[in-house]
């Protein structure tokens, strides 16, 4: 027997508003959605914002594994059948609002309403391939591609729209974990893509679309020959 969907649900507005199961949360910069270890009982639909996702080792060493932005959801790993903890911690970059959903509420949407569920698994799928393109980008890229790919996809380069060429705040430090590398192969490749015209930086960082060139062309912009992995 076929399942109608109700014709009175709107995606739109079950994810711009509160109700039963969801509340709207707003959070400072710095402030957490969620921390490692937490009970993982809801998910978290950001309306606005960016977000990173980072996970601590047992020695106390942070990694960056994701960025989010506006219109991702955060914490789906709560939907597992079994009961979970947050395996990871989930800190505003900027200023986020976003609508928190019990686990409850959000399995009970996946299961009547087929366009949600349409919806939420598109977005699984490209949240995959993303996964998949950081550790193929992890695995065979230089230190310094791994750079000019996380400064675009902060920036939105290749997104709907028009790209946000002016970056959220992020230290050196940060994206130094997020590619693999140290802060001082950081601060080399930024200032060599300053000189190169390819940023613009001073306490916020802006991208150009010339920055493209480190990820299309296949030599670097400079070669280290301590270091095998530049190509």
């Amino acid at each position: 027997m076929d399942t109608i969907n109700n014709p009175g649900f709107n995606i739109e507005k079950f994810l711009a508003n509160a109700g039963v199961g969801r509340s709207i949360l707003h959070l400072a910069p710095k402030q957490t959605f969620y921390s490692q270890g937490d009970p993982s009982d809801s998910v978290f639909y950001l309306q606005k914002g960016r977000a990173r996702i980072t996970v601590v080792s047992q020695a106390g060493k942070e990694a960056t594994i994701s960025l989010v932005s506006e219109g991702d959801f955060v914490g789906e790993d709560s939907l597992a059948i079994t009961p979970v903890r947050r395996l990871a911690t989930a800190t505003a970059i900027t200023e986020c609002t976003a609508l928190k959903i019990s686990q409850k509420e959000m399995l009970r949407v996946l299961h009547e309403e087929h366009d949600f569920s349409d919806m939420f698994m598109t977005f699984l799928v490209k949240r995959s391939m993303r996964i998949q393109a950081d550790l193929v980008d992890q695995l065979f890229n230089s230190s310094e591609k791994r750079l000019a790919r996380i400064l675009l996809l902060m920036a939105e380069f290749g997104q709907p729209g028009e790209p946000v060429t002016l970056i959220p705040k992020i230290s050196q430090e940060s994206l130094a974990e997020m590619i693999g590398t140290t802060r001082s192969r950081v601060n080399f490749f930024m200032n060599r893509f300053r000189d190169l015209g390819f940023i613009d930086y001073d306490k916020r960082i802006r991208v150009h679309q010339s920055l493209l060139n480190v990820i299309l062309h296949e030599r670097s912009t400079y070669t280290d020959p301590d270091d095998p992995t530049v190509l």
